[in-house]
């Protein structure tokens, strides 16, 4: 336990998780939902709803650590991030309001978030791989500015709000993907800056959510963040100058396998 001043083997498993997943986030913007929620489910035997409302908590924390990290470095489009939110925080609400008309701790429900959980990590692989492709050709065929980019915005934060409240996962790789097809004229590092900064209050209040219907293990939670925190600013402090070249193909086929195992577990 933290408390007592020495941490098991097991309590030690939990903390390096959050490290190496706290580095990820502050480096790309991708791997907290996208790695923890599995890690929680597939290592560490989590039911699939307490691990995602763990997770989200323990993003909301570990990122609002790096907003603050890369926001002293100017380093976040707000207007960006606040258009996400108005479209993912009212998503997220009504997703919980469904959530809570059913049993989170029944076999049906666990097997429908692998499966969302599944599909979304692939997703998020794929997005991973085919981002600059998709964002050259979107260069090629868009105006730099193209007519209505705010809506779009808005409406790509209410999907995210969605896959999040279920999974935990998206607003990373996904969201990314989309940013850079309608902000290609914003740097990459502004756009990782402000793909975190609108998680904050996303998996916040999805987080809360889940912990109203249950769904947290606080124990797990405060050991994730013990090794998320120094991880993340690391990651933030890094930012923009470590090349993603050899990050990005790794990430996402680990996250394509996982994907890939949790939704086959989940159909067996």
């Amino acid at each position: 336990m933290i408390g007592a001043g020495v941490i098991g083997s097991g309590d030690a498993l939990y903390v390096a998780s959050g490290l190496l997943v706290g580095l990820l986030v502050g480096l790309t913007g991708v791997g907290g939902g996208s790695l923890m929620t599995p890690l929680l489910v597939m290592l560490f035997g989590v039911h699939p709803a307490a691990a995602v409302g763990t997770d989200l908590l323990y993003a909301a924390a570990s990122k609002s650590v790096g907003t603050a990290v890369r926001g002293l470095g100017h380093a976040i489009a707000w207007r960006i991030a606040a258009w996400l939110a108005l479209g993912s925080l009212p998503a997220a609400a009504v997703t919980l309001f469904i959530l809570s008309r059913f049993d989170l701790r029944g076999p049906g429900v666990a097997q429908g978030i692998s499966i969302v959980l599944g599909i979304a990590l692939v997703l998020s692989a794929a997005s991973l791989v085919l981002r600059q492709r998709i964002a050259a050709i979107a260069a090629r065929r868009m105006p730099t500015s193209p007519p209505g980019t705010a809506r779009l915005t808005v409406l790509t934060g209410a999907v995210l709000g969605v896959l999040v409240s279920v999974s935990s996962v998206g607003a990373g790789a996904l969201g990314m993907t989309v940013l850079v097809v309608l902000y290609p004229r914003e740097a990459l590092n502004r756009l990782v800056g402000t793909d975190i900064a609108h998680a904050v209050p996303l998996t916040l209040l999805a987080g809360v959510g889940h912990w109203l219907l249950g769904d947290v293990r606080w124990h797990v939670f405060a050991l994730l963040l013990a090794g998320a925190v120094p991880g993340i600013c690391i990651g933030s402090l890094l930012g923009g100058r470590v090349s993603e070249r050899v990050l990005r193909p790794l990430l996402a086929g680990v996250l394509a396998l996982v994907g890939v195992r949790l939704v086959m577990g989940a159909l067996a």
